[in-house]
């Protein structure tokens, strides 16, 4: 069964290489699909794709880093919002998507910009979902996750260079 999902997918950036909405909802879509609860109430998640300026803003706020990275996930589960009254959608979390960065990473790594798009997207998802990097284990378990997504829709391993 598809759960509901709302995508709210804000463009905070002019940017030449940025994913249509539609090619956002349909990435956080494969996740919620694959690792999503098996509840039937629809899902809630907020995408926004920053500039550097935010993106850096936003690391050094809540990171502590003052630089811009590729993604940051703020997860609404964590702050006790994720369980509205009555049929409303489960508020999941916020991605936040720094664009000059993804792009500069996709160049410099010689990949093309919409499959490391679609991989920030869905590695921001997956944090959304309490899937994280901080042990080797779980770094792999989270690898293999996002490997398994990407490929079904397309993408190459984005660590396959690694091996």
């Amino acid at each position: 069964m598809t759960i509901p999902v709302q995508v709210d997918v804000q463009f905070a950036a002019n940017l030449d290489d940025a994913p249509a909405e539609s090619e956002v909802r349909d990435w956080v879509e494969k996740v919620i699909n694959r690792v999503g609860p098996g509840a039937e109430r629809p899902l809630e998640i907020s995408v926004r794709i920053v500039d550097e300026a935010e993106g850096r803003a936003l690391n050094r706020q809540y990171r502590n880093r003052d630089y811009a990275t590729n993604v940051l996930s703020f997860s609404a589960c964590e702050e006790g919002l994720n369980d509205p009254p009555g049929d409303l959608p489960l508020a999941l979390g916020d991605i936040v998507i720094c664009g000059p960065v993804v792009a500069r990473e996709a160049t410099d790594q010689g990949k093309k910009h919409s499959d490391h798009w679609a991989h920030l997207i869905v590695h921001g998802a997956l944090h959304l979902f309490g899937y994280d990097h901080e042990s080797d284990a779980e770094a792999r378990r989270m690898e293999t996750l996002e490997t398994e997504i990407l490929v079904l829709g397309g993408v190459e391993n984005p660590y396959k260079s690694r091996d």
